[in-house]
């Protein structure tokens, strides 16, 4: 289990993330929402000790986040920033190679290369593994980023806006993709979403955040309420179920 208690993150005298204590319930798909500002990133990487926090603890399974040795951290966890800039001209394959290095420290063996293509092949991108990276779109560059994450194969997956440059067919498919890893392997997955109905749709648990703080947190149906997402938005909601999902309408 992963458990935050009272972190704080401050940029000159902005409070960028003020206080804030979850428990991510483990097997389960949690989502965070919320306006752009409102520190979603910020605490998703203070989690994953990307960044530092000012203030506060992380404890993973029981162990606080500063004790980890960094290579049992990351195979304990694994994080998807929203921008990831390689400079060296690689193909997908050898980026999702890069997930085995926890392992393998470079020297990958047949269970490593087992690994890399099972997360290949995960992500629909077989037919197209030796391309490199500036060959691709951004919808297949952003599938081979989640790719090598999987493969690093750790329990708890964290992903920032893993939506990104993904159109709305490899959008769906990279969430029932998430659905299918809690299901069957049992991850934990956190993601950073701005669409609120891909939060509806897919999550089981969100966290709602505004300003620095977690407003609201619960399950999918006590969040995505017209009141709860008014207070977090700003704006008014009509909510409709559609086949069994909870979809929300802003436009009008």
């Amino acid at each position: 289990m992963i458990e935050v208690r009272g972190i704080s993150k401050q940029y000159g005298n902005k409070n960028v993330v003020e206080n804030v204590s979850l428990q991510i319930p483990t097997g389960k798909i949690t989502s965070f929402i919320g306006p752009n500002g409102a520190g979603k990133s910020t605490v998703l990487s203070m989690m994953s000790r990307l960044i530092k926090m000012d203030q506060g603890e992380v404890f993973i399974e029981g162990r606080e986040l500063s004790k980890w040795n960094s290579n049992d951290l990351a195979k304990k966890i694994s994080i998807l920033k929203q921008s990831n800039h390689i400079n060296v001209r690689l193909s997908i394959k050898d980026l999702v190679s890069f997930g085995r290095f926890p392992y393998s420290q470079g020297n990958l063996t047949k269970e490593d290369w087992k690994y890399v293509e099972e997360a290949i092949a995960y992500m629909e991108l077989t037919d197209i593994q030796d391309k490199y990276l500036d060959q691709l779109s951004g919808g297949q560059r952003q599938r081979a980023y989640l790719a090598m994450v999987l493969a690093q194969n750790t329990e708890y997956i964290l992903l920032d806006e893993p939506l990104n440059n993904l159109d709305m067919k490899h959008s769906v498919q990279i969430m029932k993709v998430l659905q299918k890893l809690v299901r069957e392997w049992n991850k934990t997955i956190i993601i950073v979403i701005h669409d609120i109905n891909f939060a509806s749709c897919y999550s089981d648990y969100i966290v709602a955040l505004k300003d620095g703080k977690v407003i609201k947190e619960g399950t999918t149906d006590e969040i995505i309420d017209p009141t709860v997402l008014k207070e977090i938005y700003e704006m008014d909601f009509e909510i409709h179920n559609i086949n069994g999902n909870q979809i929300c309408v802003y436009f009008t």
